[in-house]
């Protein structure tokens, strides 16, 4: 069995969890979340812990245990803490501005770029010079974090862009006369 998949999901105080078939619902503080789990993997609710097996002993069921626990896990922590990345905007003139479900960017392009804020995701800016996406899923928000950067990337000679707050950019040397 996974190494991962032994381990269960305990639950923190204040988030309920409840399996229906292979369907998992956990309601926290900040929300609630469902995931229906893979047909090959057991899902079990004793004690105030999830607990996950592989119903046959196939590898694929193995994997699958290991990887829906952490699904689960994901969703446990989102409703209870929630996530948080953070972009930092590097560059002379670039601005960010969060006006309700739109992100208004100003990126050195001629024009302005407009990024519309999905549901399930919070975007703040706290100054001009970052984002702070907000949200109960992991996958949603590091996604929403990912299409942002995407628009301006951080460059290899100057390092402006778009950057995660913790993303550290190696500089190459400009070329020599």
């Amino acid at each position: 069995m996974s190494r991962i998949a032994k381990n269960p999901v305990v639950l923190p105080q204040g988030v309920e969890a409840q399996v229906s078939g292979q369907v998992v619902t956990v309601k926290g503080p900040k929300g609630q979340a469902s995931y229906a789990v893979h047909d090959a993997v057991e899902v079990r609710l004793e004690e105030g812990a999830l607990h996950f097996a592989p119903r046959d002993g196939s590898r694929q069921a193995n994997a699958l245990a290991g990887t829906m626990r952490s699904i689960v896990n994901n969703m446990v922590h989102g409703v209870h803490q929630g996530y948080e990345k953070k972009l930092v905007l590097v560059g002379v003139g670039y601005r960010a501005q969060a006006q309700g479900k739109v992100l208004n960017l100003t990126l050195g392009f001629s024009h302005p770029v407009e990024f519309p804020v999905p549901d399930g995701v919070t975007i703040e800016t706290p100054s001009q010079t970052e984002i702070v996406i907000k949200g109960t899923d992991k996958q949603v928000v590091g996604q929403v974090a990912a299409n942002i950067r995407r628009f301006r990337p951080p460059e290899p000679y100057k390092g402006k862009g778009v950057r995660y707050a913790d993303e550290q950019i190696s500089l190459k040397e400009a070329k020599k006369k």
